[in-house]
C-alpha cells in the first residue's frame, strides 16, 4: 500500500479502487487503518463481504490518525450495511492501540458479526486462524 505510515484516505482509496480493484464478488479484509479504508469504500461500493480486524471510528485523539482523513465526516453506517452481504469484525480487549469500546461501537452501528478475542492485542501476529475460519464459513 502507498503511504504505509500515514495510511491517508486520499492515497489508499484510489489505490484500492484503481490498482487493486474489486467488485461485488470481492471479500475485503482490513486490519487497523485498513478497516477504516474499507469502511469508507463500502459507503459507496458494493462487495460480497468484509472482515474488519481492529476497527475504530474516531481518530482516538491522535494527530496522525486525524491527518489520515477518514474521520473528518460522519460514517454512513446504513450505506455500509447495504453495500456488503456480510460484515464480520474481530477485536481484542487487550489491543493497546484501539480501545474495545471503539470496536463495539463500530459493531453496533454496522450490525456486524462481532468476535471479541482474548489476549490478542492488536493482532500483530503472522496468523489469524479466525479469519480463515470466517472465509471457509462464508464462501
Amino acid at each position: 500500500m502507498p503511504d504505509p505510515d500515514g495510511a491517508r484516505e486520499s492515497q489508499w482509496l484510489p489505490f484500492i479502487r484503481n490498482t487493486l480493484k474489486f467488485d461485488d464478488k470481492t471479500i475485503l479484509i482490513g486490519h487497523s487503518s485498513g478497516c477504516e479504508a474499507i469502511m469508507r469504500l463500502i459507503e459507496h461500493d458494493k462487495v460480497r463481504g468484509v472482515i474488519l480486524v481492529a476497527a475504530c471510528h474516531t481518530d482516538l485523539g491522535n494527530e496522525d490518525e486525524k491527518a489520515s482523513e477518514y474521520y473528518n465526516r460522519p460514517w454512513n453506517w446504513e450505506a455500509m450495511r447495504a453495500n456488503a452481504e456480510w460484515i464480520v469484525q474481530l477485536h481484542s480487549p487487550t489491543d493497546k492501540f484501539i480501545p474495545v469500546a471503539e470496536a463495539r461501537f463500530v459493531a453496533e452501528n454496522l450490525k456486524s458479526e462481532y468476535m471479541e478475542l482474548k489476549n490478542r492485542g492488536h493482532f500483530m501476529g503472522a496468523q489469524l486462524p479466525e479469519v480463515l475460519k470466517v472465509l471457509k464459513e462464508k464462501c
